[in-house]
């Protein structure tokens, strides 16, 4: 149970990591420093939309329209922390006894 635990930990961790980079970039986009025109950037750009985009898209379909902010990323981040808490407290008894 313990391993389970780590791994469960890990892949959290992961998808916090992917989700805080892909915000930044986003940032980094729409304020002209990275230009998605450079082969790099678009391909690092596309390949996070892909990774985060099956996260975003059940949260955007109950949020209302806020204009130009996208709140998907923080309720994503918000519900892993919570779900990781969850798993967190209720199986480390078990693995740990």
């Amino acid at each position: 149970m313990a391993s389970f635990l780590a791994i469960f930990n890990l892949a959290v961790d992961l998808v916090f990591w992917v989700i805080i980079i892909q915000a930044i970039m986003s940032w980094l986009i729409a304020f002209n420093v990275l230009n998605t025109r450079q082969q790099f950037v678009w391909q690092v750009w596309n390949a996070l939309n892909r990774l985060t985009e099956p996260l975003y898209r059940p949260v955007r379909r109950f949020m209302p329209d806020m204009g130009g902010i996208d709140l998907a990323p923080l309720l994503v981040l918000f519900a892993l922390f919570a779900l990781q808490v969850l798993v967190n407290n209720n199986l480390a008894p078990l693995a740990y006894g």
